[in-house]
């Protein structure tokens, strides 16, 4: 197991690395990014699932349970604020026909 002063030094080099990492990614890659991150979000919640199924204390169990559900609400959130970001791209012409497709097409279906 990881001794404490080492998880902090682990944790705090990750943060910086993570920083400096997402401070120099240009502004029209952000989108591609979220999702990317998105995906690693997914990838916590497992982590986080298989860490609450091995917990033997109750303690463990809420700190298993709290970090399942913040890890999918975050996972979810990301999700949908990279479709929010991705609809900003669309023309005001596409995002219109869009909404009219989808009325016509419905009209046509019933």
């Amino acid at each position: 197991m990881i001794d404490g002063y080492v998880a902090v030094f682990i944790f705090l080099l990750a943060a910086f690395t993570g920083y400096e990492v997402i401070s120099r990614v240009p502004v029209i890659l952000h989108t591609p990014l979220m999702s990317g991150s998105n995906f690693v979000h997914g990838i916590v919640v497992v982590g986080a699932m298989v860490a609450l199924g091995m917990a033997d204390t109750t303690p463990e169990r809420i700190i298993g349970f709290a970090a399942v559900l913040l890890g999918a609400a975050n996972a979810v959130g990301g999700y949908v604020v990279t479709e929010r970001m991705l609809e900003m791209f669309k023309s005001s012409g596409e995002r219109r026909a869009g909404g009219a497709g989808e009325q016509k097409a419905d009209a046509d279906a019933h």
